[in-house]
């Protein structure tokens, strides 16, 4: 099944991670990537948030298959900023393989996040967001 961030955004928290669980981590992405945060899912409030959110503070990330790093687009303009390391690992959800977006060693101001992605229809990521180890929000990635 192909899904659109709109899907996503009316799925329950459970959901969202069921379909994460289910999924393959896919290849490492390349290029730039569309965003939508995931907050207060399958609420009233969530695609009015994911808009916001979109046009004032997060629009996607640019991966760099050669440094083997990402750039997040952010702000109003779109600046390219705050570095992630990009990897495959243990998912601290399940386990299982996904891919792993690491600001620990590339970002001051986000050293203590981790996002987690996984491959769950064609040029379309699920994403988990971590705060130290606690998990924080969701996102989607469409290439």
């Amino acid at each position: 099944m192909a899904y659109t961030a709109t899907q996503l955004l009316e799925m329950t928290q459970s959901q969202l991670d069921d379909l994460f669980r289910a999924s393959p981590p896919g290849p490492i992405p390349t290029g730039e990537a569309q965003g939508t945060a995931i907050i207060a899912p399958d609420t009233r409030y969530s695609a009015p948030i994911a808009q916001f959110v979109n046009h004032f503070a997060w629009q996607g990330k640019v991966f760099d298959p050669k440094t083997k790093t990402l750039k997040n687009r952010i702000s109003a303009l779109g600046f390219e900023a705050i570095i992630a390391e990009v990897y495959t690992g243990a998912s601290w959800l399940d386990g299982k393989e996904c891919i792993v977006l690491d600001y620990s060693k590339t970002s001051i101001v986000a050293h203590w996040i981790r996002d987690e992605i996984r491959l769950v229809s064609p040029n379309f990521y699920l994403g988990k967001v971590y705060w130290g180890k606690d998990r924080l929000i969701d996102f989607c990635l469409q290439f």
